[in-house]
């Protein structure tokens, strides 16, 4: 528990919540008693900012939706993103090269990938290539020669197998290539390839920073394997029930599914 409680007795005055998994349920809404529980934990004197793998273009629309003002953490930690300003606050890119010795590597071990990229910016479209199933329906643009990946700054790579499991490739990957760039899980068939030593906590720092606040002050929800380096920042870390087995292993409490108000149970309790 942090120190540093808020004013108003809330023992907590940062709330770090993961997107997917998490704060939004299958339907990808967030719920009212969700909202409720957030809301209260603000008006308490908390701050909540999103802390999410999908890069700004993916999450923006959700953000205006919940009407959220405050700082997210976008592209697993590379963008800091003032949501009620539309600004990107700090952003960090892949190295290209480096991400294609990672690929060659990779490929070199496991056979050809099926791949995708982010590319930076606040409008940064996701590129698709051949075989690569982009999970739900978000925008992306096909592409068929892999040269296009490299034509301008990219936040990170995604990369697909067409037998390996998620857990088997990400292994593959960080085994192989792992002194290039850093290998996370995401989600279902999300994993990526990201600038070197990037990760959640990387975000979630800076962001706190802007908000003089530290990661003993933090409480942070989470579900997939990239969310294990901001759980390892935070004071708290809870996992969610249907949570990847390894962050519930580095977890400080596991709660309900993210389709049965996991957060808000937890932050109900703290709020008495």
């Amino acid at each position: 528990m942090s120190d540093t409680a808020s004013p108003d007795g809330f023992p907590y005055r940062l709330v770090a919540t993961d997107l997917d998994g998490t704060l939004l349920r299958s339907d990808e809404t967030v719920s009212p008693r969700t909202r409720d529980a957030l809301a209260a934990a603000t008006a308490r004197g908390a701050a909540h900012i999103v802390v999410t793998g999908r890069a700004v273009p993916w999450t923006r629309h959700i953000l205006d939706d919940l009407g959220y003002q405050g700082l997210a953490v976008c592209g697993q930690g590379a963008q800091v993103y003032d949501a009620g300003a539309h600004r990107l606050l700090t952003s960090v890119t892949l190295d290209r090269q480096l991400a294609g010795v990672a690929l060659a590597k990779i490929e070199a071990e496991v056979g050809p990938l099926y791949l995708a990229a982010s590319r930076d910016g606040l409008d940064g479209e996701v590129l698709v290539g051949p075989g690569y199933a982009v999970q739900g329906t978000l925008p992306a643009t096909p592409f068929t020669d892999a040269s296009d990946l490299w034509t301008a700054p990219l936040n990170k790579l995604y990369i697909q197998h067409p037998t390996l499991t998620d857990d088997e490739l990400c292994e593959a990957a960080t085994r192989t290539a792992g002194g290039f760039v850093t290998v996370t899980m995401a989600g279902e068939g999300i994993v990526e390839l990201l600038p070197l030593g990037l990760s959640k906590a990387t975000g979630l720092s800076l962001a706190a920073r802007r908000l003089g606040m530290k990661a003993a002050d933090t409480i942070a929800f989470g579900d997939m394997p990239n969310d294990i380096p901001m759980f390892a920042w935070a004071s708290h870390g809870v996992a969610m029930a249907d949570a990847h087995e390894e962050l519930k292993a580095v977890a400080d409490e596991v709660t309900s599914s993210h389709d049965e108000d996991g957060i808000a149970v937890v932050l109900e309790r703290l709020l008495g």
